[in-house]
């Protein structure tokens, strides 16, 4: 939002200066058909005047292609910066999951990156997905609930299961 405003300023610095810019040129352009410019003393003043002019159109330029950039493309790099931020958080969350995961067992593993996976899962379906016996998924189960990662509600004759 700051650049689009900087962007705003920018663009009606720019417009004054263009408004300034041709005015001086059309005085001296004025000046110099009043004194019959060729080889006079007088028109090298106004050839210099004009030279700084066409160089002063070019920084008129400048700014008018930035305000132009920063009022149309900044939303772009906001955009940039949200997903920079979102990616990093991902890979920040897979970091401290992967650490978690290094004190498991490899049922505890199994289940803990299925459950990752799946939002919520009946019991029933887990144990089919990770072929487990009902005793075997239970325990797991029943360890990982201990250590407060995952909790287990009542649905109908099942238990519903997910990441806590």
């Amino acid at each position: 939002m700051k650049n689009k405003k900087v962007g705003i300023l920018l663009f009606a610095i720019s417009i004054s200066l263009l408004i300034v810019f041709i005015l001086l040129i059309n005085s001296l352009q004025n000046e110099a058909e009043a004194i019959g410019c060729f080889e006079q003393q007088g028109c090298q003043q106004i050839e210099t005047s004009l030279s700084i002019v066409h160089f002063a159109f070019g920084v008129f330029g400048f700014l008018f292609a930035l305000s132009f950039y920063l009022f149309f493309f900044s939303k772009g790099e906001e955009a940039i910066v949200r997903r920079l931020e979102r990616d990093t958080s991902k890979k920040l969350n897979q970091e401290k999951f992967n650490i978690l995961l290094m004190g498991m067992d490899k049922f505890e593993k199994e289940v803990m990156q299925l459950l990752r996976e799946e939002d919520s899962i009946t019991q029933n379906t887990l144990r089919l997905k990770v072929q487990m016996s009902k005793a075997k998924l239970s325990q797991t189960l029943t360890n990982l609930e201990k250590k407060n990662l995952i909790v287990r509600e009542k649905l109908g004759k099942t238990m519903k299961v997910q990441l806590k």
